[in-house]
């Protein structure tokens, strides 16, 4: 986990994520994920990047399984940006930086 991110349980889900007065990006990811390990740099960077804008957490997937239910994640990475308790983008797969920042970046305002 990077500096500026934080780890996202189901433990803290409401408080952390729905409740969050920021939005909040969450990284669906799991140790064993090859493009997960791939996008984890671009997802610290966006953390930093957007930092006081937007909150960044790290959601293990092989922990933490009714959450990927609740929310029809089938495929990690998965990168969800939730806004006032409510998912509003949902990136699938490996994607590069300036795709992602094009994705969120309306919705951070």
């Amino acid at each position: 986990m990077g500096e500026k991110t934080f780890e996202v349980t189901e433990q803290n889900f409401q408080a952390e994520v729905l409740e969050s007065s920021q939005p909040v990006l969450i990284d669906f990811w799991a140790e064993w994920c090859g493009p997960c390990k791939m996008i984890a740099p671009i997802v610290a960077e966006l953390a930093d990047d957007y930092e006081g804008k937007l909150r960044v957490g790290k959601l293990d997937a092989d922990a933490h399984q009714s959450i990927l239910q609740q929310y029809g994640i089938m495929a990690i990475p998965t990168l969800m940006l939730f806004k006032g308790g409510e998912p509003v983008v949902r990136i699938q797969g490996f994607r590069p930086k300036g795709q992602i920042v094009s994705d969120i970046e309306p919705h951070l305002s």
